[in-house]
């Protein structure tokens, strides 16, 4: 009944956050249990709620010590509200339809083809299934790597390494950044053994679910990508190897980050940072002593984040190119956008446009709302919103102590953030308006 009556709702983009709030709730619910907490009594309402949403939606932000403050019964409910998040509230519950019934109606299949952007209601079981395989064994083959690393090198008992190498693997592939240490993963910085495990996780979640399975079909025959493969890989490329790059040689000699470390160590660590604002909020230097122009330089790949469809969050690597080949074209004084020899449909660069004019506005709003309620500085104010707002969980180290009506923006801006604007605005349209005729034609003064 509950199921129907969410997907009951006039557009299926109002039950996609319907079923993030719902997840959200219950999440904090379960977090304001006294078992939850490891000191005596239960957490209060805004921690928990805060925690909620950072965990459903694969944030990583906290205004709590994930491995002090909670028991190991809530680092459990974190777990679990990171995979749901992952893996979509609506993805989630087309796979519990699919299970008991081995149908999915029209209703559930637009459900689940607004969370996992299929092109194709016929694609949705297969899709679903898909998402949820894939997810499983990219998720079991790094806890694997991180377990045998936690068991062997650092002396810790197999229950507690399983342990350790399941969360941070789930944490990572869903681009969450939660880590059970109160230093995120200061402690491994120079240990590729762990680094890369989790970063080539967080790249595979942030590439998104179509592109990881054309890969699977397709990836000897390259020509034959899809438009969207090949923007992905072409600008994740770009952004990872530039993001690392800039980030390596601001911070090298750092003293209070990269200075101490021998070159592999700098190049590791230069590489582990570049890597998660793709959006994971593991850190294993200390990002509140960064530089100005690194945590600038950060907040521009936040913002634009990973692929859609994945685990990733930002306006995503997609918009970002097709709004750089309009100017291109219109640069060039060409009448049509054209990527990779193919025609861009101009109702994708509408979207794009006002996903990245919306996602500006409500950064630059919250970011004033910041420095008008603090004494931070704009650096670590854009950042901590950026930060939320992309849902990517690196903190210059000013949350926890931040009023709680700024902790309720941040919730709302990782809520929106997760979700998308133009998903939020859809599902608040109550309808959909068609205009039967064109209004008369005439041309603004541009410039």
């Amino acid at each position: 009944m509950v199921t129907r009556r969410w997907l009951g709702l006039r557009h299926p983009a109002q039950a996609v956050v319907a079923g993030f709030a719902t997840a959200i709730a219950a999440g904090t619910g379960l977090l304001m249990l006294p078992v939850a907490k490891a000191g005596p009594g239960g957490a209060g309402a805004l921690e928990a709620l805060f925690t909620s949403t950072s965990a459903v939606c694969v944030t990583g932000l906290a205004v709590v010590d994930t491995a002090g403050y909670w028991s190991g019964f809530g680092q459990a409910v974190v777990l679990v509200l990171i995979q749901v998040g992952g893996f979509g509230i609506m993805t989630f519950a087309s796979l519990l339809v699919l299970l008991v019934s081995q149908r999915i109606g029209l209703r559930a299949r637009l459900t689940a083809a607004a969370e996992t952007k299929t092109l194709g209601l016929g694609d949705v079981r297969s899709v679903v299934t898909g998402v949820v395989k894939a997810s499983l064994l990219l998720e079991a083959v790094t806890a694997l790597a991180l377990i045998l690393r936690f068991a062997t090198a650092y002396d810790e008992s197999w229950p507690r390494a399983v342990w350790l190498g399941v969360f941070h693997a789930v944490s990572a592939f869903n681009n969450a950044g939660f880590a059970l240490y109160s230093d995120s993963l200061m402690g491994f910085v120079t240990d590729p053994w762990i680094c890369l495990p989790i970063a080539l996780a967080v790249i595979a979640g942030g590439l998104g679910f179509p592109v990881l399975f054309e890969l699977r079909r397709h990836w000897h025959r390259p020509w034959d990508w899809s438009l969207h493969t090949k923007i992905v890989l072409w600008a994740s490329g770009i952004f990872l190897i530039g993001g690392s790059a800039f980030i390596t040689a601001i911070e090298w000699s750092n003293p209070a980050t990269l200075g101490p470390l021998d070159a592999p160590g700098k190049l590791l660590a230069g590489f582990f940072q570049g890597v998660m604002p793709r959006t994971a909020g593991f850190n294993s230097i200390d990002t509140s002593q960064m530089n100005p122009a690194t945590w600038l330089g950060t907040d521009v790949l936040m913002f634009i984040g990973g692929a859609s469809a994945g685990t990733a969050g930002g306006i995503k690597v997609t918009t970002f190119a097709v709004l750089f080949f309009v100017i291109y074209a219109e640069i060039r004084g060409e009448s049509a956008v054209n990527i990779f020899h193919r025609r861009l449909h101009g109702d994708l660069q509408r979207q794009a446009l006002t996903v990245v004019l919306l996602s500006v506005a409500a950064v630059a709003i919250s970011t004033v709302a910041f420095m008008v309620s603090t004494d931070h500085s704009l650096d670590q104010s854009l950042f901590e919103v950026t930060s939320a707002f992309a849902t990517v969980g690196l903190s210059t180290g000013i949350t926890a102590d931040l009023p709680s009506g700024l902790q309720l923006l941040l919730i709302a801006l990782m809520f929106i953030g997760r979700l998308g604007p133009i998903t939020v605005a859809s599902a608040l349209a109550l309808r959909t308006r068609v205009r039967l005729y064109d209004l008369p034609e005439e041309r603004l003064v541009i410039g």
